[in-house]
């Protein structure tokens, strides 16, 4: 039998059945790379995703535990939504879909930028994978 969430019983197809639409992956970016934490942060971002359409990907990054959602101590009224430990392991997926668009994209879209910590460390993915989820955990943990 198949989960009503997932098309069949591949592990790619699986996989995109939950990270494949346009928003999901680019919420996980934004909260890696942007330090998005709010519907505020993302509402403003320059991906401007619609607010149904950013409410119905944090519920469902929510339901399957990419992201988990919490309240500011300062001010309870507010929700911050942090990755979980399987959401930082999408870290990988984000800097190799940043490098390939790099390399493969950049002769037909000039104004590609790309993370300075992706730049800075000259493509060396596993640094950079690890730079980053440490600095994520490092800045979630005084929230």
């Amino acid at each position: 039998m198949i989960n009503e969430d997932f098309r069949c019983n591949c592990p790619v197809t699986s996989a995109l059945d939950l990270l494949g639409d346009k928003w999901s992956l680019v919420i996980i970016k934004q909260m890696l790379l942007q330090e998005c934490r709010t519907f505020k942060d993302f509402s403003e971002s320059t991906e401007a995703i619609a607010p149904n359409i950013l409410s119905a990907r944090l519920k469902k990054l929510e339901k399957f535990r990419f992201i988990e959602k919490k309240k500011i101590l300062q001010n309870k009224k507010t929700n911050i939504y942090l990755l979980t430990q399987k959401g930082l392991s999408l870290t990988p997926i984000i800097v190799e879909l940043a490098l390939w668009s790099d390399h493969n994209l950049r002769s037909i879209h000039q104004k590609i930028d790309l993370h300075p910590i992706l730049d800075a460390m000259n493509h060396d993915k596993n640094n950079a994978i690890k730079k980053l989820q440490k600095e994520y955990i490092m800045k979630s943990a005084v929230l």
